[in-house]
């Protein structure tokens, strides 16, 4: 997807639906919460030109959702200050997610986070 605001959208849709093909539809929320503030992290923090949207099941009971950019540069959580409207996106990702990391890449990085699945997954 181009790393430009309108992408944020097409990837909570392709979260959204992803989540219900895979019958775990009450991820939905958490989930495109998640994936809006990945990529709009690459958006303000890289020079991109593009995203990837990445949604897997890598083990029973957890959905990874990613966002790849072509930055080498790794992802940081901020300082919460009360009055400062940036800063909050990783500890919006942290906040509901079972985990979040990054992978290095020789292209760049892949951030991502995990969620647990209910168990019928």
């Amino acid at each position: 997807m181009p790393c430009e605001p309108e992408s944020a959208r097409r990837a909570r849709l392709l979260v959204s639906a992803t989540l219900n093909t895979w019958g775990i539809g009450e991820l939905v929320d958490v989930g495109v919460q998640v994936v809006a503030e990945l990529v709009n992290n690459a958006i303000d923090h890289t020079r991109c030109r593009v995203v990837r949207v990445l949604v897997t099941r890598p083990a029973e009971g957890v959905v990874r959702i990613g966002v790849a950019d072509n930055c080498k540069e790794a992802p940081e959580m901020g300082v919460l200050d009360d009055n400062s409207e940036e800063g909050r996106g990783l500890f919006l990702v942290d906040a509901p997610s079972w985990r979040w990391g990054y992978d290095r890449k020789r292209w760049g990085k892949v951030v991502w986070a995990e969620l647990e699945a209910p168990a019928k997954c």
